[in-house]
């Protein structure tokens, strides 16, 4: 049996993938089985900004492979304290909780929002209710894909946890018509990423800041995937100079090396939590955190955000240049573009797959939309390249 044969047969197919065997990778490229090279355009939805491999975060976690990699939080370590340090002076919070995938921060973030709820708002014990928004994607555990409005999320994973009001995303009206006093919450994404790169109207999370703060609501922002320089600032937030009272992340922060996440949060929120309340064997590990801090450098000292800037708006303004009756349209921030299949063409997964064949990797999301997502280390000339190839398939 080959190697996709050998997943079939011994794995749950509870993925799609592209037909390709990835072997090796560095920076922006792979290779697969056969040493056919492609263009990575989907960054492991958004972990590897920093590229594959990337040198300095490989010798950080070899480094720290020959000292220790696990301690548990019954007793401390020589990396984590530093690592939150950092993160809390990159985000401008007060402290860190570490976790290690992007579904556990979620969890943790709703944990500690409806925690603040009881102490601190003084709402009555199990009614606090926190508002998402429709075509939300938060993660995969019950709770979460509970308050998803994907039917397939949801499917025979029954019964949900309560304590969950959605209203349609960017719409801050509704935003404001669905918070009672039982309201602890807002989570959010500032850019829908699985729900096909949608973008919010233009205001719309200064809004959101202005309607929490009135109603002593929690802003929580779900950066998993648009955090840590993905769409041109180091956060998305701060597009619109909105700090959120908690900040959830993960992804990139790995580096590509490692699950790691986190949520950021003031002191008022994090000193809620007492010995007991809540943890992760491998949350905070120093593995983790050498990977983290090395990962937060590089996007640091290579100025990673603002490379995805100005590439960003570069390859957007490349792709809308294509006159395609297969477009619809082309919208994104940064480095994180959705590349929208007029449904007169059919669905995007076949042009998915003619990309691969001429050596781009991007993944269709929701139907319709092609998402392009590469690591924020690509070249001007490699953007370049990706445009023809993408201009060759849609004309």
């Amino acid at each position: 049996m080959n190697h996709i044969e050998l997943a079939e047969k011994y794995g749950a197919h509870n993925y799609h993938p592209l037909p390709i065997v990835i072997s090796k990778a560095e920076g922006v490229w792979v290779w697969d089985t056969d040493n056919n090279r492609f263009l990575d355009m989907l960054s492991s939805y958004s972990a590897l900004n920093q590229g594959h491999r990337h040198p300095k975060i490989i010798a950080a976690m070899k480094e720290q492979l020959d000292r220790v990699t696990l301690t548990s939080r019954a007793f401390h370590n020589d990396q984590m304290g530093e690592f939150m340090k950092i993160l809390c002076e990159i985000s401008q919070m007060d402290k860190a909780l570490l976790m290690n995938s992007g579904a556990e921060a979620v969890e943790t973030a709703i944990k500690a929002a409806r925690k603040w709820g009881y102490k601190v708002k003084g709402v009555e014990a199990d009614k606090a209710e926190i508002i998402v928004c429709e075509n939300n994607f938060h993660g995969r555990t019950t709770t979460i894909v509970g308050f998803s409005s994907e039917e397939q999320y949801r499917a025979d994973f029954g019964p949900f946890t309560p304590g969950f009001r959605t209203i349609p995303y960017g719409d801050a009206d509704a935003l404001a018509a669905a918070i009672n006093p039982n309201t602890v919450g807002f989570l959010f994404e500032p850019i829908q990423g699985e729900g096909g790169i949608l973008m919010p109207p233009t205001g719309f999370i200064s809004e959101a800041r202005r309607i929490c703060s009135e109603n002593r609501v929690l802003l929580m922002a779900d950066e998993i995937q648009t955090g840590l320089g993905r769409t041109g600032k180091m956060f998305a937030c701060e597009h619109e100079n909105i700090k959120p009272d908690i900040l959830i992340i993960g992804k990139a922060l790995g580096g590509g090396l490692y699950p790691v996440s986190a949520i950021l949060a003031s002191q008022e929120v994090m000193d809620l939590f007492h010995p007991g309340d809540h943890g992760s064997t491998f949350g905070g590990n120093p593995l983790a955190c050498a990977c983290g801090k090395a990962a937060l450098n590089v996007l640091l000292d290579e100025k990673l955000p603002e490379r995805a800037a100005e590439l960003g708006e570069y390859f957007i303004s490349r792709l809308r240049s294509i006159d395609s009756r297969h477009v619809k349209e082309v919208r994104g921030k940064g480095l994180l573009i959705g590349l929208e299949i007029d449904e007169a063409s059919g669905v995007a997964r076949p042009f998915c797959e003619a990309l691969s064949q001429r050596g781009i990797l991007a993944k269709e999301t929701h139907q319709q939309t092609i998402r392009f997502a590469p690591p924020l280390v690509i070249t001007r000339e490699e953007v370049d390249w990706a445009v023809e190839q993408i201009q060759a398939v849609l004309l």
